[in-house]
């Protein structure tokens, strides 16, 4: 007969794993795509390039006139809020899993951005943002001069 040592700590793991599954398996999650919640928002893309960054956001759903953009130094806020669909009467939901509300994420960058050159283009749900980043982020050449001969 083998002695089996008790350890306290499994017991809590696996009552936390079962939580978290039947969170996840409800139909009411706590989290979703658009609440900016425990997966950190909307998902999104940044690309940098010498002069720019370049960030695609995806927002099926959304009309452009529901989305806020806002930068400040090299942080940028994406914000907005979707409504949802009014119920008619006699109608009766069987699933029901696109989320409505407001939404947000912050993405800091690596170098402050010249906002007044920020381009925002909103094309099949995807919002692309284009960045210029400010001049004095910008790298700089030092050409390299001849010394005085002594």
């Amino acid at each position: 007969m083998a002695i089996e040592r008790w350890d306290p700590f499994r017991d809590v793991v696996s009552l936390r794993e079962a939580m978290n599954s039947l969170l996840q398996d409800s139909f009411v999650r706590p989290a979703g795509p658009l609440t900016g919640g425990a997966q950190g928002g909307f998902p999104l893309d940044v690309a940098e390039t010498e002069n720019e960054f370049v960030l695609h956001a995806q927002l099926p759903g959304v009309k452009p006139e529901e989305v806020q953009i806002t930068v400040h130094g090299d942080t940028v806020l994406i914000r907005g809020e979707t409504k949802a669909e009014q119920e008619k009467k006699g109608e009766t939901w069987h699933v029901r899993e696109r989320r409505f509300g407001a939404f947000q994420r912050a993405v800091t960058l690596n170098a402050p951005i010249d906002a007044d050159k920020a381009n925002a283009q909103f094309e099949n749900g995807v919002l692309t943002l284009t960045l210029p980043k400010a001049e004095a982020a910008r790298p700089k050449q030092i050409k390299v001069g001849a010394g005085a001969g002594k």
